[in-house]
């Protein structure tokens, strides 16, 4: 099923100077960017009556914009009745802190039994927010906080907060190997070009990103580390920590495997070995507020399982005399 969409407004005040791209999703904020392209691209876009197909092109007061276009019906997600560990909510904004194993938005291998699914169980009317209000995603088996707007003006500020790098988002991880201090990695991220499903340092097609790093304890052959990031690519933090030679403690994607010290203790190499996701927790959001303006800011303890893993190290190095 499909259906004419025919939209018109006109350029405020508020647009003067947009690009066209970004006066369309101003004016009509129901839609989602890469759609709004789309349609520029394909002449469904027009200023003053006359077809625009350019995204650069710049808008001025007074100028009427106007949308035609075919709408296709897009994926109708389901409600599901799925715990959420809701750390904060008002009419506006919510923040989970979501465990290991929970898919943040379906997709393919994973049709529901998401975030996604379980917020429009909890809170039906953000269907109407474009994504489920997700503004921002964690890997399936990384836990911690994550922000999701109720509105789409919240949902719009949002975004501009998260592009401007407003938002601070900070975690906890245990990287294999030692430290000798903190530091930063700047380095562009994009696709593997030989293994699809991963992401990696690329010099020629990647996006700019730069994640900073100190150490808050040290192993005798891991790290534990808190890390904030400056930049939000997928896979940012595991990407750069591999690319610094110090993989993620039970990371499957980028060769986490188990690297105990010499002379581990059999409840340490249980704990390794039973480690099997990437021991990365997002414990630290703060933001404005979208709508009041008021600074904001939230924590997550570490989750049982990494809590277990940093004890049986801490008593591997009480054991070796550290």
């Amino acid at each position: 099923m499909s259906q004419e969409l025919n939209l018109s407004a006109e350029v405020t005040d508020q647009q003067l100077g947009f690009r066209l791209d970004q006066a369309v999703a101003s004016l009509f904020p129901d839609y989602s960017r890469t759609r709004i392209k789309e349609w520029i691209l394909a002449d469904m876009v027009k200023i003053d009556g006359e077809v625009i197909n350019r995204p650069r092109e710049k808008v001025y007061t007074g100028q009427t914009v106007g949308v035609q276009a075919v709408l296709e019906d897009e994926v109708v997600f389901k409600a599901q009745k799925i715990k959420l560990e809701i750390v904060y909510e008002d009419d506006d904004i919510l923040v989970i802190n979501k465990p290991a194993g929970l898919v943040v938005h379906p997709g393919a291998g994973n049709p529901d039994g998401t975030v996604l699914n379980a917020l429009l169980h909890h809170f039906p009317q953000i269907i109407e927010v474009p994504r489920a209000g997700i503004v921002h995603r964690l890997d399936k088996d990384t836990t911690g906080l994550m922000v999701v707007a109720k509105t789409v003006p919240a949902q719009t500020h949002l975004v501009t907060s998260l592009q401007a790098r407003e938002i601070t988002r900070e975690y906890e991880a245990i990287a294999m190997g030692g430290f000798t201090a903190g530091g930063f990695v700047e380095a562009p991220i994009g696709r593997d070009k030989v293994h699809r499903v991963k992401m990696a340092v690329n010099s020629t097609g990647g996006k700019h990103a730069l994640t900073h790093y100190r150490v808050s304890e040290k192993y005798r052959a891991h790290t534990r580390l808190r890390l904030r990031l400056e930049t939000g690519r997928t896979h940012q933090i595991r990407v750069h920590m591999m690319h610094i030679g110090h993989v993620l403690t039970g990371d499957p994607v980028y060769g986490g495997r188990p690297r105990p010290p010499k002379g581990a203790s059999e409840a340490l190499l249980a704990t390794l070995r039973g480690f099997r996701r990437q021991a990365l927790h997002a414990t630290m959001l703060r933001l404005a507020h979208p709508i009041t303006g008021e600074i904001m800011e939230w924590h997550a303890p570490l989750p049982a399982d990494m809590a277990e893993l940093a004890e049986a190290l801490r008593q591997d190095m009480i054991l070796h005399g550290g």
